[in-house]
């Protein structure tokens, strides 16, 4: 993709203007200091190479790394929600309203607000279609079906996730990848038994599931499990501050030390699971 001189020194200067979630190249030796580098990631939890003829939607988009991926794979149209207005989230009652204002803020202020994904948008030549929609608001009549979704790290932040799911499949026509947080200690002391440890204190983060409780999650929504559960780790970008290794070591004796430096360093923990939606007569 070749990007004129002028052209260029706009894209960096927009690029450095804004905190970015994703890691997106969006010219040649230029790319977005993200807070995640996912790219490698799709391989990893099986987004599918070729999807020509599908209609796509990508869940809780940010900056649009997954929609603009499924749309270099040759997806017919895809689709991006997301909530652009924080003051939507599930936050739980009694939460600092300054926290709030923190959290909303990273999509941007004002006119700013979800900016990242415009300019990627423009810069890539994209004809992806953002509409400001929640999860829980997925319906049908109004979205139509998709071939294939995807959903990421948003199953975390939702109050009811299984609602959330079951509002997905009515508009999941063949397949769902969904790649969400886990609980890595959960998932070693409960390795069969569906457990989730929750959250809800002041932010709106909420169920951390250990990777059986995730497929347990999906099942009551009403998905089969394809493939999967996949064990990732998302990788910290350029925009993201990751603590130096002594200091991590030093760490190791507190569960939020521990989190804070050795997991961060090697990536947040993730599970991936590829569904398929269940027919009533299955």
């Amino acid at each position: 993709m070749a990007v004129a001189a002028a052209n260029r020194g706009e894209l960096a200067d927009a690029i450095a203007a804004r905190q970015w979630y994703h890691t997106l190249e969006l010219a040649p030796g230029l790319s977005t200091p993200g807070w995640f580098d996912l790219r490698g990631l799709p391989e990893r939890i099986g987004l599918p190479g070729d999807l020509a003829g599908k209609r796509c939607l990508d869940i809780g988009t940010f900056d649009g790394f997954w929609a603009f991926e499924m749309e270099r794979r040759g997806a017919t149209e895809v689709v991006a929600v997301d909530l652009l207005d924080g003051q939507r989230f599930d936050w739980p009652t009694g939460s600092d309203p300054a926290v709030k204002r923190t959290i909303t803020e990273r999509k941007g202020t004002g006119t700013e607000v979800g900016a990242g994904f415009e300019i990627a948008r423009r810069a890539l030549g994209s004809a992806v279609e953002r509409r400001e929609l929640s999860v829980y608001d997925l319906d049908p009549e109004d979205v139509g079906g998709f071939d294939f979704v995807y959903m990421g790290s948003l199953l975390l932040h939702l109050r009811d996730p299984v609602r959330g799911l079951e509002r997905v499949r009515g508009v999941c026509r063949e397949r769902l990848l969904i790649c969400d947080a886990i609980d890595p200690r959960l998932a070693r002391l409960h390795p069969r038994l569906p457990v989730a440890w929750l959250d809800g204190v002041g932010r709106p983060w909420w169920w951390k599931p250990n990777p059986a409780a995730l497929v347990r999650m999906a099942e009551a929504a009403g998905f089969a499990v394809l493939s999967g559960p996949t064990r990732v780790r998302l990788r910290p970008g350029a925009g993201q501050s990751t603590v130096p290794l002594r200091q991590a070591v030093r760490g190791l004796a507190s569960r939020q030390g521990r989190a804070a430096g050795f997991s961060a360093r090697l990536g947040d923990p993730h599970c991936a699971l590829l569904l398929r939606p269940v027919a009533p007569d299955d």
